[in-house]
């Protein structure tokens, strides 16, 4: 009987006994992640993750969650699926950091047309190494194959949740005339901005994912899947150190422009130096290509600054030390002034 329906389903677009079978390739992989505080493996219903409460006073959970986006399609076009994953569990780690946190678990979400391989498992794969990398435990997720919803494509989402002291959780409120913006810098466009990168390399200027060209080193493709940069490293020794992060700003969708407000008080203006961070040839490719307005390419990419740190100007040089220490690319982009809460990039 259980054969028969197992049949019936696999022939209406649904294997079961496939997704069993990736599952187990990864599985090793998935479960180096593991924390002590997990109570179970991955594969019940929920996941048990139990706090250790004797090493905080006033703990605080973060919770975020996020997609990919548009860089599926170009991941597809690629038929290249090893940094997807990395990419979803950077963007939601960089997330929760802004606020101080310390990833402590993370749960995935894939919906797709028509399960297939090495696609499921260089994503499982790709978010276990990236999990790992900042000790992020996960667990659990969800395959949904559901053909007919999806053709060829597919989407991928992840939960992540952190923790913080209290009295140790950063706001942005501190942020005073004065303070200095530290830029670390992005690699490329990370997760954000794709449907016009792809709007305008592919369709208007006519390139193809294995177009190389000399101003990128490389091919449209590698320059486009670049892994979103995870900056808690960082923040992490930074915090430690005792540097004054009085606010920090994860630069995705919005650009500089709609990011930083998001922790500016009301008081303040934020004026950026757009030249102290190099705009990565990517970006001078798509604006070029698209004929993109400036203020638009701020709002739209990166544009080559992927995290902003706000910190007194006693802490600049220190705090710039610590993020070049551990690997980053860092300068003071800006610095705060009395205003009404506008961004300003000159």
């Amino acid at each position: 009987m259980s054969s028969v329906k197992s049949d019936l389903y696999k022939n209406a677009g649904v294997d079961i006994d496939l997704a069993t079978d990736l599952l187990k390739k990864v599985k090793t992989k998935l479960g180096a992640t593991r924390r002590p505080e997990m109570l179970a493996p991955i594969g019940g219903f929920g996941g048990l993750f139990q706090l250790d409460l004797s090493k905080y006073k006033q703990p605080v959970l973060v919770a975020s969650i996020d997609g990919v986006g548009t860089k599926l399609m170009v991941a597809a076009m690629m038929g290249k699926y090893d940094t997807i994953g990395h990419d979803i569990v950077n963007h939601c780690v960089n997330d929760i950091s802004v606020q101080g946190a310390e990833p402590a678990y993370f749960l995935d979400y894939i919906g797709i047309g028509k399960l297939r391989s090495p696609l499921y498992e260089e994503v499982l794969g790709g978010i276990a190494d990236a999990c790992l990398a900042v000790n992020c435990a996960v667990l659990g997720g969800e395959t949904a194959e559901m053909p007919g919803m999806y053709s060829d494509d597919f989407d991928l989402v992840g939960v992540i949740t952190g923790i913080v002291e209290k009295d140790k959780i950063i706001t942005g409120e501190k942020i005073a005339p004065g303070h200095i913006a530290i830029g670390l810098a992005s690699n490329g466009l990370h997760t954000n901005g794709f449907s016009l990168a792809r709007k305008v390399l592919f369709e208007q200027a006519g390139l193809k994912v294995d177009t190389y060209l000399d101003e990128l080193g490389e091919t449209v493709g590698e320059a486009l899947l670049k892994p979103h940069v995870c900056y808690w490293p960082a923040i992490k020794n930074a915090m430690d150190a005792g540097i004054a992060l009085d606010g920090i700003a994860h630069i995705t969708g919005g650009g500089l422009y709609d990011n930083t407000p998001r922790i500016m008080p009301e008081n303040i203006n934020v004026v950026f130096d757009k030249t102290a961070l190099p705009v990565l040839p990517i970006f001078k490719l798509i604006v070029e290509k698209g004929n993109i307005d400036p203020q638009e390419a701020y709002r739209v990419f990166n544009m080559g600054v992927g995290m902003v740190w706000f910190v007194p100007a006693a802490d600049a040089d220190a705090a710039l030390k610590i993020a070049t220490e551990c690997g980053y690319t860092a300068a003071v982009c800006g610095k705060v002034t009395a205003g009404d809460r506008s961004v300003i990039i000159q």
